[in-house]
């Protein structure tokens, strides 16, 4: 199996399976000196782990992460880092039924086609658990980018939960969190709306009892990025992006900028509003804020199957770290590609 390395500059290699007995990552290509946070990794760590909410997959795991290369006395050394999380909670029972059935859209009997085995506990290398990795990567990334861009922020959100979205003028709350580098995770389904929040928290619990799932839609906002970040062709700042976040098991659409409203528009009109762009012309960063809408399919785990397991009804509000992690491993990677751009 390969493919399961991302980056040009910065990389990262993800391995382990769910109810394996650990998952991990190695980083390439971070500089050598860099001072390492253990709180901050841990922090975003923290931020992904299951069973903090009661909607949410009760699966106590800790995710304490062991660096066990690449760091001496709190400086990387410019070597591979390798860091480990060891599965301490899994309930490979819960999957006994999946064994013998796959489950409605997800890619478990194609694994299994493709490869003549497969791990079905707890979905195997195909479960939002790898993203455990991106994550781990991604506090790197942020740790790096905070001495190669001091002024860089990120921040992602969930804007939609089936029928319950935030329209433009909701976004005041976001933007206040924005502007003073907070985080949305004291919000009920990270839904930055005091009102709109709890009726979220409603259908969630509605969902999971009734063992249904729900789709989702965050947005992602990137800022103070110097202008010119990508490469051509293959390697433009949006292709290394969309390619990040499409590669995550439950992500079904893209948008950056204006999207797919762009098809409604006349050239006259869409260029006059530079925000229209999403802060990316020619697939290289303008320096104005880069905005991205990313949709996640309904969870698979439905009826008995989700009311006797730990799964989570939703996707969106699990995935706003890990969308925020994303974005710091591609951008950690174009700004060291981009002192190759010139003498």
């Amino acid at each position: 199996m390969n493919s399961n390395s991302i980056g040009n500059i910065f990389k990262f290699h993800s391995f382990g399976e769910s109810h394996g007995p650990a998952m991990g990552v190695v980083i390439e290509g971070c500089p050598s000196g860099l001072s390492v946070s253990t709180k901050v990794l841990q922090q975003e760590l923290d931020r992904r782990r299951p069973g903090k909410q009661a909607w949410t997959s009760s699966r106590k795991e800790l995710d304490t992460a062991e660096i066990v290369s690449g760091v001496f006395n709190g400086k990387t050394l410019g070597t591979p880092i390798s860091v480990l999380v060891f599965n301490k909670d899994q309930r490979s029972k819960d999957y006994d039924q999946i064994k013998k059935q796959a489950r409605k859209g997800h890619s478990e009997d194609l694994w299994k086609v493709k490869f003549g085995l497969y791990d079905h506990r707890g979905g195997g290398r195909a479960s939002g658990r790898e993203t455990v990795a991106r994550v781990i990567a991604g506090a790197f990334a942020r740790m790096l980018i905070k001495k190669l861009c001091p002024h860089f922020k990120v921040m992602a959100f969930v804007k939609q939960i089936e029928q319950i979205a935030l329209l433009p003028h909701d976004l005041k709350t976001a933007e206040n969190l924005f502007k003073r580098s907070k985080t949305v995770d004291s919000f009920t389904a990270r839904m930055p709306h005091k009102e709109k929040s709890k009726q979220a928290l409603d259908l969630l619990m509605q969902a999971k009892k009734e063992g249904d799932s729900l789709g989702s839609l965050l947005e992602l906002w990137i800022e103070n990025l110097p202008k010119g970040l990508g490469q051509p062709l293959f390697h433009k700042f949006k292709s290394d992006l969309a390619q990040s976040i499409m590669s995550l098991g439950a992500s079904t659409a893209l948008e950056i900028g204006l999207g797919k409203d762009s098809a409604k528009m006349k050239g006259s009109q869409f260029h006059l509003t530079k925000t229209n762009y999403g802060g990316i012309r020619g697939g290289l960063t303008t320096g104005e804020r880069v905005i991205v809408r990313v949709v996640f399919k309904p969870p698979s785990s439905l009826g008995k199957t989700a009311k006797k397991g730990r799964f989570d009804p939703c996707i969106g509000p699990r995935a706003v770290p890990v969308l925020e992690a994303i974005a710091c491993l591609i951008t950690a990677d174009h700004l060291l590609w981009k002192r190759l751009d010139q003498i």
